[in-house]
């Protein structure tokens, strides 16, 4: 009789195969566990959740404010006034001809690019490293993926060779392909230029593939010269775009997608899933995010001091890790850094390390500093890599510092001293660890 209670009581699993044994986001684990140390009593730097360290601009937070009472569901596809200053936004900085009619809002980026893999049928190709959620939300649907491995020395970098290659491996050259490219790039912050844009470019129309070009760095490219692929390649590129990086407001989730007329009807498969699934994005964000996407010189000042900002942070980091005996790359834009440890990988197998993800959990334990492995942005397990997120310190006064100090030849990095010490000692912290 026990016996019998026991196997009845058991419940049985009935868990899609595509999701058995995912894990959360390690973006969003890490953040988790940062605030389970913090709550302990421990000194924690969090390196790991990519989150802009700016305030959302006040022009934007007062159209909020203005619109709070905003209550009626909008059109599945986005407010018709947003979908204008959206396409007069790629129009005016990146130089492609958007139409109104050709953009979509989501709740983010990331739930239209889900949408995207859901309704396009087709094999959907990486460069690795890439963004953590790439690859899961395409297994997720049970997409075929092709991970194309960069390296170091191409600066993390899909090159026309590697593209052209990896898709000539495949017995059938013009299967449906969705190319996903992402710049400035998390995890690495590296950016393209014209020539190399343009080289990949004629790849992918010679193979008639899709390039879903993922831009939403592109206003945190430290020169402020962004380059869209769409320049290059206008008949087949889908270009995102949203709020939570160059604006600051990732957790107001609004996403946007822009495609060329030959696309449309990828478009409407998408929205016509959207209205199953989320049917509008938030009344109140929308109007606010018309102000975001409109011209307005204070946010393009805000803007010119993020960069400024940012870039010095990078280079200061990128100094304190070379001297470590780290390899990194100064990145082009956004506020990543992706460290190779390869060169001190006899000293850390001495310590039992092995894997990246070993690497940073031991990190973690001896120094607090939170930064995360290089596996789960599609690199192998044993190498030794990790991306850091460096912006563990107050946006908002170090805006206002930059703004201060604007005429400062050295204005960028007395404010990194003044504003930034905290992050800079951690920065220390992780070379020091890396020395023993």
């Amino acid at each position: 009789m026990s016996a019998r209670v026991g196997t009845s009581s058991r419940k049985p699993v009935s868990l899609n195969l595509n999701v058995r044994g995912m894990s959360p986001s390690a973006t969003l684990a890490i953040k988790a566990r940062c605030r389970a140390l913090c709550a302990e009593g421990r000194e924690v730097f969090d390196f790991g959740l990519g989150q802009s360290p700016f305030p959302v601009p006040r022009p934007v937070v007062a159209a909020l404010r203005e619109h709070a009472a905003e209550k009626d569901y909008l059109p599945v596809e986005g407010l018709p006034a947003l979908r204008e200053a959206v396409a007069g936004f790629h129009r005016r900085s990146d130089r492609i001809d958007i139409q109104p009619d050709s953009v979509l809002v989501g709740p983010g980026s990331k739930e239209l690019m889900f949408l995207l893999q859901l309704v396009f049928y087709g094999e959907i190709i990486l460069r690795s490293p890439c963004w953590v959620s790439y690859l899961p939300q395409a297994q997720i649907i049970g997409r075929r993926i092709s991970l194309i491995h960069t390296a170091f020395t191409d600066g993390w970098k899909i090159t026309p060779a590697l593209l052209h290659d990896s898709l000539r491996l495949a017995r059938d050259d013009h299967r449906p392909r969705v190319l996903i490219m992402n710049y400035p790039s998390n995890p690495t912050g590296h950016a393209y230029s014209s020539d190399e844009l343009e080289a990949v470019a004629e790849v992918a129309r010679a193979f008639e593939m899709i390039v879903l070009s993922d831009e939403i760095y592109g206003r945190l490219r430290y020169d402020g010269a962004h380059e869209s692929i769409a320049r290059h390649y206008p008949e087949r590129t889908i270009v995102s775009s949203g709020l939570s990086k160059w604006c600051g407001a990732g957790g107001w989730r609004l996403g946007t997608f822009s495609f060329p007329p030959e696309l449309a009807w990828l478009r409407d498969a998408m929205a016509a899933v959207a209205s199953e699934t989320y049917t509008s994005v938030s009344a109140p964000i929308q109007y606010a995010a018309v102000t975001a996407f409109s011209a307005n010189a204070e946010i393009d000042e805000y803007l010119g001091h993020a960069r400024r900002v940012l870039a010095a942070v990078a280079a200061r980091a990128v100094d304190v890790l070379r001297a470590a005996g780290i390899q990194v790359h100064m990145p082009s834009g956004a506020f990543y850094l992706f460290l190779d440890f390869s060169p001190l990988a006899g000293r850390l197998a001495e310590r039992g390390i092995h894997t990246s993800v070993a690497l940073c959990e031991r990190l973690l334990l001896d120094t607090g500093v939170a930064i995360l492995p290089g596996a789960p942005f599609g690199r192998p397990a044993g190498e030794l890599s990790a991306r850091l997120s460096f912006v563990d310190f107050d946006g908002g006064l170090a805006l206002e510092r930059s703004l201060a100090r604007a005429g400062e030849p050295d204005g960028a990095e007395r404010v990194v001293a003044e504003v930034c010490a905290r992050l800079v000692r951690g920065i220390e912290a992780l070379g020091d660890w890396a020395k023993v």
